[in-house]
């Protein structure tokens, strides 16, 4: 399916009556015209239906005068909208005549004189996905038309109506009639791996198969099909591959890296490289990306299964191949918006024993050596890739990172410091020496390091570091950005690199219910266009969306996301209880499928399901320790309509708890309060019931410059966070209303009484003792014991003694 096609057009019916384990009939002969994956171009992803055999004869000539031919690009592949809108009168497809007025014999003819092979499209329906003549039932006649043109591949589509006809049997059909035709057309079969089609697929005839739906030009659509990827490589070999759609490298949605690591990945999961950019245009950049020899030998050698994910650290990755000179490719993938330090192991890459091993970075040629650790630095939404050898020359440099890493990711900005390591990784098998690291920092820190910054010797496998105190008087929240340069010595070369690291200044929200649309989050990840504030996402443009709405019912507060989405938020270990309800807005009708998930530190803590035809769903989450709190949205299918919805999310927080020592609670924040006559009052009495209004706590002629002034009836709670043991404080009526008033004065603990007292206008002061040992929530509470008229009492000098 195509994103944002005309709904006429996307009448893509799809037959399933049960996953094949195998085609029925007998295995079809295919010629083998794929031993290592094809490598190509296609006319979709930047050109849609404005084609022409005039872009078709210029991608030819530029694929050739860019390298790309020599590089292993063969395959010139025109995708829907070449066909005119009929058949001619004996049945037969067309050509476009305003698009291709020579016809697509001529365009071969051109293709083929330059040493490339041509590419056709079709769909085993009804019509194409541009509603254009297709070939279900015209299996024969195209097929021998393509072969009369010179045609060399067929991809081969799933729109239009099927009439019942199973997948298997419709594709298989017209595997028949290419076989029939005698001449060799590379057969791609594009049912979008609704039927497991790597169940089947090779014996129908196909030399490759979609496993996925259509890719789309941004990095969510990659990370989404690289995922449905795993498990799939026992089902790739020679003249048979899985195919997770074109390449988007060098396209406008993608940034430099992402198309890196897009190139990376593909290329080490041996999946067709059908480039979808404007070869006629591309910067050197792209054309490097695209032909760099080191990488495409990586996807062009055969030597057991696919590449595959070996780990998953969740934003981090690693994925490796077996090559066949016995060697291992590696792919170090950072799906994360910051830079992360990403490594693996000769051992865990199925590489035998070997005092040392040799490691060359594809992208940047560099070559080291390691005793086995395979390390980088990964920026956001990259990759790094290697060929790791074993052995290694003993004139080849030791492999070495450094980098910045914050003793905590994340600061307040009222602590206004934060203390860093930088570190340098010996990976290689022998010294450095003279090794020296500094920190780079924005001009509101200072950096001081703890003693020298000279490390000296680290040796082979060891580690040199250096620890820094930064301080600001201007802690901005966000980002900090932190770069370390190391300098060593080895073999009598002096050696330099960069890492790079970074913390982020973010404030816990204030204490009790706060909607988290109104705080200011400490990252976000949208998989369409950027996260909203109380509107749906919308389209890619920031601010697009309309007001937040599921299952026709208008929420005014809340987050517009689209999977796969992050939202995070540092909580500093103050709250207690996420809520929130979630549901896929009303804008894309009663699409979509995604799974919402509360993450607290690495931890999933609440998780529901949502589908465009259900209503909001309600998750609650506990929260209490959590430093980081992560609201994720996943998609359980294709991802192209999963507008998601946070709706209403609410933290509530308690704050810290009080320092070790005795803490005066008039000094401390509480986490909620109610009082019956205007508000309670730090250090004075209740007055009257505007804020402030009071006067110096005073009982029975004494002044008491600590405490809390309130009006029966009234509460406070305060969060101990189990760590206090003791609370004292005297009680009485406050002098303001003479003799009058009568109070009933109680200390609980975790909805415990732990003390009481009653007090009237005419007595003096009681003293109060509570044991708080093991208490999570202190309440001080005062009942009126009459006529609540005068009962302005006060708390004197409250004092908790905590650990």
């Amino acid at each position: 399916m195509r994103r944002g096609l005309p709904a006429v057009l996307l009448a893509l019916v799809v037959s399933v009556v049960g996953v094949p384990t195998a085609v029925q009939a007998a295995p079809t002969a295919k010629p083998d015209l794929a031993p290592t994956p094809p490598m190509g171009w296609n006319s979709w992803n930047t050109f849609a239906c404005n084609i022409s055999e005039g872009l078709i004869r210029e991608t030819a000539d530029a694929m050739v005068s860019s390298g790309m031919a020599a590089a292993g690009y063969e395959y010139v592949n025109i995708d829907d909208c070449w066909m005119a809108p009929q058949r001619d009168s004996g049945g037969r497809l067309q050509a476009d005549p305003a698009r291709f007025p020579s016809g697509i014999k001529a365009i071969a003819d051109y293709v083929h004189a330059k040493g490339l092979k041509l590419g056709i499209y079709s769909s085993a329906g009804s019509h194409t996905c541009q509603g254009l003549p297709a070939s279900l039932g015209h299996e024969t006649v195209d097929a021998q038309s393509w072969a009369s043109w010179g045609v060399d591949l067929l991809k081969y589509d799933n729109c239009g109506e099927q009439n019942g006809i199973p997948a298997t049997t419709r594709y298989k059909t017209m595997a028949d009639a290419l076989q029939a035709t005698g001449r060799p057309i590379l057969y791609s079969i594009c049912e979008w791996g609704a039927n497991q089609p790597w169940l089947w697929a090779a014996n129908a005839g196909g030399h490759m198969w979609r496993t996925t739906g259509d890719i789309a030009n941004n990095w969510s659509s990659v990370m989404s099909l690289l995922d449905q990827q795993v498990g799939l490589e026992q089902y790739s070999g020679p003249n048979a591959w899985n195919d997770p759609d074109m390449l988007e490298v060098g396209n406008s949605g993608l940034t430099y890296a992402e198309s890196r690591a897009h190139m990376s990945l593909w290329s080490i999961m041996n999946s067709p490289l059908i480039a979808g950019n404007d070869l006629r245009s591309m910067p050197a950049s792209t054309r490097d990306l695209l032909t760099d020899p080191d990488v495409v030998a990586v996807n062009q050698d055969w030597a057991g299964r696919q590449g595959a994910k070996l780990r998953d650290d969740g934003e981090v990755e690693v994925w490796s191949k077996k090559l066949s000179d016995g060697s291992a490719a590696v792919v170090l993938l950072n799906r994360s918006s910051t830079s992360a330090t990403i490594g693996t192991t000769a051992s865990a890459l199925g590489l035998p024993a070997a005092s040392a091993y040799t490691v060359k970075e594809l992208w940047s040629n560099a070559v080291r050596a390691s005793t086995g650790n395979v390390r980088a630095q990964v920026g956001a939404h990259d990759a790094a890739m290697f060929r790791v050898t074993p052995g290694a020359a003993a004139d080849v440099a030791p492999m070495v990172v450094p980098e910045a890493v914050p003793v905590k990711p994340y600061v307040s900005s009222a602590a206004g410091r934060a203390d860093v390591q930088t570190k340098l990784y010996n990976d290689g098998p022998s010294a450095v020496t003279a090794a020296q690291l500094s920190l780079a920092v924005p001009a509101t820190w200072t950096a001081t390091p703890e003693g020298s910054t000279q490390v000296g010797t680290v040796g082979a496998g060891q580690t040199g570091s250096v620890t820094w105190h930064l301080t600001t008087n201007q802690s901005a929240l966000g980002p900090v950005a932190l770069t370390t340069s190391a300098s060593w010595t080895w073999n009598g070369t002096s050696l330099t690199a960069t890492g790079v690291g970074r913390f982020t200044v973010a404030d816990p929200p204030a204490i009790g219910r706060t909607t988290l649309s109104d705080l200011p989050w400490a990252f976000a990840e949208n998989g369409w266009g950027p996260v909203e504030r109380n509107t749906s996402v919308g389209e890619q443009a920031a601010g697009d969306g309309k007001p937040l709405t599921v299952a026709g019912t208008v929420y005014p507060k809340g987050l517009g996301t689209h999977s796969p989405s992050r939202v995070g938020y540092f909580l500093d270990a103050q709250c207690t209880q996420l809520t929130a309800k979630a549901g896929i807005d009303d804008e894309v009708g009663d699409k979509g499928d995604v799974r919402f998930e509360v993450w607290g530190d690495g931890t999933r803590l609440a998780q529901a399901d949502a589908t465009g035809a259900g209503g909001a769903a309600t998750l609650t989450a506990n929260v209490t320790g959590v430093q980081v709190v992560e609201l994720r949205v996943e998609s359980k299918d294709s991802p192209d309509f999963d507008h998601a919805d946070w709706l209403a999310p609410e933290i509530a927080c308690v704050g810290t708890p009080p320092p070790a020592g005795k803490s005066r609670l008039a000094d401390r924040p509480w986490v909620s309060m109610t009082n019956s006559w205007g508000p309670m009052e730090r250090n004075r009495s209740v007055g009257d019931q505007a804020a402030g209004d009071g006067l110096p706590l005073t009982v029975a002629g004494t002044v008491y410059g600590s405490g809390l002034g309130g009006h029966a009836n009234s509460s406070v709670t305060y969060h101990l966070g189990k760590k206090c043991t003791t609370l004292t404080t005297g009680v009485g009526i406050d002098d303001e209303v003479g003799d009058r008033g009568q109070v009933h004065f109680e200390i609980w603990g975790d909805s415990t009484r732990l003390a009481q007292a009653d007090a009237v206008g005419t007595a003096g002061v009681t003293q109060l003792t509570a044991n708080l040992t093991g208490v999570t929530t202190l309440e001080l509470r005062m009942d009126t014991a009459g006529s609540p008229d005068y009962d302005h009492a006060d708390w004197l000098t409250p004092e908790v003694t905590c650990t």
